[in-house]
């Protein structure tokens, strides 16, 4: 990070005398004191515990200047709200450093499609991005402000709670390009429709100033701003589609309209051929090309339990999927653990948790879940969670059982898993069917 103390505090507008501070280079800025190392500047958030009350401990860790509401003994730059002062620096060092940012949103797949835009650059540019899911009002600061110096393009994922988060991320952020990945049901609860969600994920123009990569779903088209450049993508005749898709267990391999060189990535999931698309075009505006982006994504790296094989001790094959959940990611995962052909002598199982933020519709969003699972194909279903009781109510199928105690699911399943099996998980994060793949 290259900014200095007088800086930072000309930036954030400091209150205090802090013309009499040495101007020393800081090395990276932190809210958790734990990181904080030599040379870095404390920024005290206030969450369940106040992190003002850390500001000590964190120039025992190193820290040479602190962010605070309120004088302190410490060497600090006093301000009215450390979140906004933190933003606010945020948005000056892009325009200080001027790094290209690659905007990425949606309901679902907004992660893979983030990972696999920035391995495609990163063929030809120093490229960073969002680490882990530091995608909101503070993740999305604190990912420019710890990018690389040399950094060349900024891949930033922007996730949506409430009406306007994405507005708010898009103005600091100003990207030159925008990917909204799908219009789905998540944040139901906060946003009330899919009209507002998609007018919440729209938010992602309010601060572009360039091309607009969309899906061709009609409900965005009256959020569509006035002279706005806008690439559609989806079913033949779009800008962009997919051709001659093949699933395989672990990989697809698939065509486009607009590359003469066929696809492979190492994940399943046909959802997951739209998003390696959207790389790829994203590769072509930026002047990759063919060969370099289908060996990136043919090598793509995908953030942690998005569509991701793993072994049982026991043999059995397990696909984790339990980072997040609504009803379109769900009904899309069925789908493509459905297509893949079974180990000989293996069963298929489901293991099926809540999905959560979905508001009043919740319960009737849950049953209908029941319509995409194939008992031809599925011969057992676990559902756990209050709201997937919803679900379990209304199957007749004595394959579906359901529980209310996450360790009796673990132990029911463990004890019926065979080598042969394999078995899909899928559930909101909260639900912690993550630690379930653990244990088997």
């Amino acid at each position: 990070m290259k900014l200095t103390i007088h800086e930072i505090a000309q930036v954030v507008g400091a209150k205090n005398d802090w013309s009499q501070l040495a101007d020393l280079s800081v090395n990276k800025i932190e809210f958790d004191s734990r990181l904080i190392e030599k040379g870095d500047i404390f920024l005290p958030l206030k969450g369940a515990r106040d992190g003002h009350d850390f500001i000590e401990i964190a120039f025992d860790n190193g820290a040479i200047i602190s962010f605070s509401e309120k004088e302190v003994e410490q060497a600090h730059l006093l301000v009215d709200d450390n979140l906004l002062a933190f933003q606010k620096l945020a948005k000056y060092y892009l325009e200080k450093t001027k790094v290209p940012v690659i905007a990425v949103t949606g309901s679902n797949g907004k992660t893979t499609t983030k990972d696999m835009i920035a391995a495609v650059l990163s063929k030809k540019f120093k490229t960073y991005k969002t680490q882990g899911n530091h995608n909101n009002e503070i993740g999305l600061p604190y990912t420019i402000l710890h990018m690389p110096d040399d950094t060349e393009k900024l891949v930033l994922e922007m996730g949506m709670d409430h009406p306007g988060d994405i507005d708010f991320l898009s103005e600091l952020a100003k990207p030159e390009l925008a990917v909204i990945t799908l219009i789905g049901e998540a944040h139901l609860e906060h946003m009330g429709s899919r009209e507002n969600i998609a007018k919440g994920k729209m938010g992602i123009t309010a601060g572009l100033h360039g091309e607009l990569i969309a899906p061709a779903d009609p409900i965005i088209n009256a959020f569509i701003p006035d002279n706005q450049k806008i690439i559609r993508f989806g079913l033949p005749g779009e800008d962009l589609f997919i051709t001659k898709l093949v699933e395989h267990k672990e990989k697809l391999t698939f065509e486009t309209n607009f590359l003469d060189e066929s696809i492979t990535i190492p994940v399943p999931g046909k959802y997951n051929a739209t998003n390696a698309m959207l790389a790829a075009y994203v590769g072509l505006h930026y002047g990759l090309s063919e060969v370099e982006i289908k060996k990136a994504l043919k090598e793509v790296e995908l953030t942690r339990n998005r569509t991701e094989w793993k072994k049982a001790k026991n043999g059995a094959d397990l696909l984790s999927d339990v980072y997040n959940a609504n009803p379109t990611a769900m009904r899309l995962i069925l789908e493509t653990f459905q297509a893949i052909p079974k180990n000989e002598n293996g069963r298929k199982i489901a293991v099926l948790a809540d999905m959560l933020e979905l508001g009043p519709s919740a319960a009737q969003l849950h049953k209908e879940i029941l319509k995409s699972i194939d008992f031809n194909k599925i011969d057992k279903v676990y559902l756990y969670g209050e709201m997937m009781k919803n679900l379990a109510e209304i199957s007749t199928d004595k394959a579906v059982s359901y529980f209310t105690d996450l360790d009796l699911l673990t132990e029911s399943l463990s004890a019926d898993l065979k080598p042969t099996d394999q078995v899909l998980f899928k559930g909101s994060n909260s639900m912690k069917l993550s630690e379930v793949v653990e244990k088997l």
